[in-house]
Parts: structure tokens; sequence; C-alpha cells
């Protein structure tokens, strides 16, 4: 008898044990689709187009080497809008965790890369920018919440914004 006494509590602490909040969860939102438009609304990642870049490479500026690749795959949309597909893979460097965009809520990080885009065969007509994506970090919360090209805002979210693929369009 006293075995299945203990074999039942055993099982009672098991099942205890597995118990888990939802709230305890950290919802994170950091995928970007990132869009080359020219001026007049041209995709300039399709390569076919006239006009348009043949090729990129990206750069991780706070890499542990001189050259530290990030992988961003380039995609496709339905109806053939070319993009890249940025998940992870930079570095990121924490930022001051009381400024204007975020008193006291947690703590902010931010990535940055070298992007360097291929027109032709002729290395004077690449074209190089700076990405820089910035997070925000709460206990519940970890999200892209600003995204800077060459220094410029093409992008913002705000906190309490849903989650979602965070579409960022960058204008050449």
């Amino acid at each position: 008898m006293m075995r299945y006494f203990w074999g039942l509590l055993i099982v009672f602490f098991a099942v205890i044990s597995c118990k888990s909040e939802d709230d305890s969860l950290q919802r994170i939102d950091q995928i970007m689709n990132i869009y080359m438009k020219d001026s007049a609304g041209q995709d300039l990642l399709n390569a076919k187009k006239k006009g348009s870049f043949t090729s990129y490479s990206v750069n991780d500026l706070f890499g542990t080497k001189d050259v530290s690749p990030v992988s961003i795959p380039l995609k496709v949309t339905a109806d053939s809008l070319f993009y890249m597909e940025y998940i992870g893979g930079a570095k990121r460097i924490r930022m001051d965790s009381i400024s204007p965009d975020n008193p006291g809520t947690g703590t902010s990080y931010f990535s940055r890369m070298q992007i360097t885009f291929v027109k032709s065969t002729n290395a004077s007509d690449n074209v190089t920018g700076t990405l820089e994506i910035q997070y925000r970090n709460t206990p519940t919360l970890f999200q892209v919440s600003k995204v800077l090209y060459d220094g410029t805002a093409v992008f913002t979210k705000g906190a309490d914004q849903p989650n979602s693929i965070n579409n960022v369009t960058i204008i050449k």
C-alpha cells in the first residue's frame, strides 16, 4: 500500500510541476520583409528589370570579424514582388534602457548591417547603405521598434501594435 502512496505522490508532483501560465511567455516579433524601390515605385530587387540590382551582400558591422556575413534570403510574393526576408543573424548590442521611446519599460537592442547592392560588373556602380534595426525588449515582448536606412527612419512600430511580419520599404 505504501508503494501506491509514493507512486501517486510522485505523479501528483509531476503533474503540478508541468503547469505553466501563458502570461509567462514572451512574444517575439522580429521577422522583417525588406522591399527596395526607386522613387517611381519600381522593384529594385528584381534582377530581370532594367536598372535593378543584380545581387546584394550583407555584412554585420558588430560581427566578430571585419567580414561577418549575414544571410538574408531573397524571396518573392505571389504578385512577383521581390523582398529580402530578415529573421535574425546580426549581433545585437544593448542600448540605454532609459530612453524617450522606452522609459523604464525594459531594455533596447540594436543591430547594424552594411548592405552592398550590385548593379553591374563595374564595382563603381555598387550601392552601399547601412541598415540599423532597433528592438524593444520587455518581460512579455521582444519586437522590432524602428528600422533606419542610412540614418533615416523607414519603419517604426509602437509597443501596443500587434505582432506581425514587419514590412519595410526602402526608397533609393
